[in-house]
């Protein structure tokens, strides 16, 4: 497959759709390991799947976030762990967007570079001349064994006793492994901590957060382009949601292909097919997928359209950002509750997808950017007239 040349939306999603087979056969044993199957990586490498959010100057797609949606639905579909680990490093390689030119011709040396990271500044950086020196450790580094790069939060004093966050970068090759990822959900993520002691990482490798909350990027080259135009919030939101409607209609086509025959144990319904609850369950859990993708396709209509016009953000726009992804991992975690309790008892044997959809579901929603409580929470109080309490808006 040529990936040399930026393909269509519609080509992108249809190879996405094309890796669904690899990506189901490789996920029970990629969860038995705790990371990713070197083969779906190199799949999902060779179609081209890492270049969506790396800037076209270095062969990559920079594509728009409906597009996105389109891809993160079908590797969803796929596997939970894989989609996941997709959306973070596209997150990852949009920040890397905001970095000065100069690092991105360090990072984007191959368009198809994958960078773990993680927001919660769990670690400090102490300033020295030329940059500063981090030590500390994160948690969730998902794709930590197939990436080549890190982004690190650390909190960094301003030296008049105040501190404020900073987003860092630095090799792989840096950060110590602690292999602790042994978890219920997305376990095929390799979602492991990295530890670090005394890393100097010089300024040009390092933003303050707060700068980029306002949109304020250190990229002469990316600055006006649209995909760019626009605050985190709303990059990072849109870029997740099309893996979990994915997961939800994962979840639909696993109960599917096992109805036809099966019966309902201690009842007289000798197919389960024939039951009204089966079509009231399926009815309730497929609209609730429909809403799930309205909230997705809502979301990224938002984040390319203003980036499109170049218009400003409101603060409601940015609560709806976060609130649309808990919404959408709320419907989601329901969908997929009702698909696994209609699929009886056998279905919970390690063999049976839809039990580990249904623990990688739960797994995404308890994420702390995605908790529906929390998210929905923040958008309620933002319709109040109240101020956000979280930097994250």
């Amino acid at each position: 497959m040529d990936v040399s040349q930026k393909p269509t939306r519609d080509e992108l999603r249809r190879r996405a759709a094309d890796l669904v087979p690899v990506l189901r056969a490789n996920a029970q044993a990629s969860e038995k390991n705790r990371r990713l199957a070197d083969e779906t990586v190199q799949a999902m490498t060779d179609a081209g799947i890492f270049r969506l959010r790396t800037p076209e100057r270095f062969g990559g797609y920079a594509c728009d976030t409906g597009t996105l949606v389109d891809v993160g639905i079908e590797l969803g579909r796929g596997d939970g762990s894989a989609a996941f680990n997709t959306a973070a490093w596209w997150i990852m390689s949009w920040n890397i967007g905001m970095f000065p030119d100069e690092v991105q011709e360090e990072v984007f040396t191959t368009p198809d570079v994958r960078i773990c990271g993680t927001l919660a500044p769990t670690a400090m950086a102490v300033p020295k001349d030329g940059g500063v020196v981090v030590s500390g450790q994160w948690n969730f580094n998902s794709g930590a064994a197939h990436s080549q790069w890190k982004l690190l939060s650390a909190i960094l004093p301003d030296g008049e006793g105040g501190a404020e966050p900073i987003l860092a970068l630095a090799p792989i090759s840096a950060f110590e492994v602690v292999d602790d990822w042994d978890v219920s959900g997305l376990r095929a993520t390799g979602s492991v901590t990295l530890r670090v002691q005394d890393l100097f990482i010089p300024t040009v490798k390092y933003l303050k957060i707060s700068a980029l909350m306002q949109q304020q990027y250190a990229s002469e080259t990316n600055r006006d382009l649209p995909i760019y135009r626009g605050p985190m919030v709303g990059a990072v939101s849109a870029s997740t949601t099309g893996k979990i409607v994915g997961l939800a209609r994962a979840a639909r086509e696993a109960f599917f292909e096992r109805l036809p025959g099966r019966a309902i144990t201690n009842t007289a319904y000798a197919s389960q097919i024939e039951a009204p609850v089966t079509h009231l369950q399926v009815a309730d859990a497929s609209l609730k997928i429909d809403e799930m993708e309205y909230h997705a396709r809502r979301l990224a209509e938002m984040v390319d359209g203003k980036g499109v016009r170049n218009e400003e953000w409101s603060l409601p726009d940015r609560a709806y950002a976060r609130m649309a992804v808990g919404r959408i991992c709320q419907l989601g975690l329901d969908a997929v509750n009702t698909f696994t309790m209609a699929s009886g008892a056998s279905s919970i044997y390690s063999s049976i997808p839809i039990q580990r959809i249904q623990r990688d579901m739960q797994t995404i929603a308890l994420h702390a950017l995605n908790l529906p409580s929390t998210n929905l929470e923040l958008y309620g109080r933002i319709l109040c007239g109240l101020e956000p309490n979280t930097f994250f808006v």
